[in-house]
């Protein structure tokens, strides 16, 4: 078994995927991990890999490893309805990204604003089982979001 450290993609309070306000990621139907209260403004990548997808709007990206490890980063809930709004794109699909490198700029003031949620679901839809995950502050490309046992 292989061990991988996912990294905080937001600055934030880590929080339980379950008490997300959206039933596809509270009943973890999109896949397992955390959320994060954003207190920062970028997101940056997880881990390493490739950038498999990311959205015009810049809502949420896909970061894919060579042991078929697929992470999602979903920036806020039902922000795909914004259309881009308050969101920056900083990265290019199909780029190979490592830990820290920033995805996506956005402004949480703007995206309140707009009535959306900006707690962000980071979850695994790929291989292998999230073993430990944190709680608490966590701190972007530098702290241990969960980890996922392959």
């Amino acid at each position: 078994m292989t061990r991988i450290n996912v990294i905080a993609p937001i600055d934030g309070i880590a929080v339980d995927l379950t008490t997300v306000p959206d039933e596809v990621f509270a009943q973890k139907m999109a896949g397992d991990g955390v959320a994060i209260e954003p207190t920062g403004s970028v997101a940056v990548a997880p881990i390493s890999g490739e950038l498999v997808k990311l959205f015009p709007g810049g809502h949420a990206f896909g970061i894919t490893t060579a042991g078929d490890v697929e992470l999602i980063v979903h920036i806020g809930l039902d922000t795909i309805e914004l259309h881009g709004t308050g969101f920056e794109n900083i990265a290019t699909e199909g780029q190979h990204v490592d830990v820290g490198t920033p995805i996506v700029r956005f402004q949480r003031s703007t995206i309140e604003g707009q009535g959306k949620i900006v707690i962000s679901p980071v979850v695994s839809s790929g291989g292998g089982t999230v073993i430990e995950h944190a709680t608490g502050p966590v701190k972007a490309g530098k702290d241990v979001l969960f980890v996922i046992e392959v």
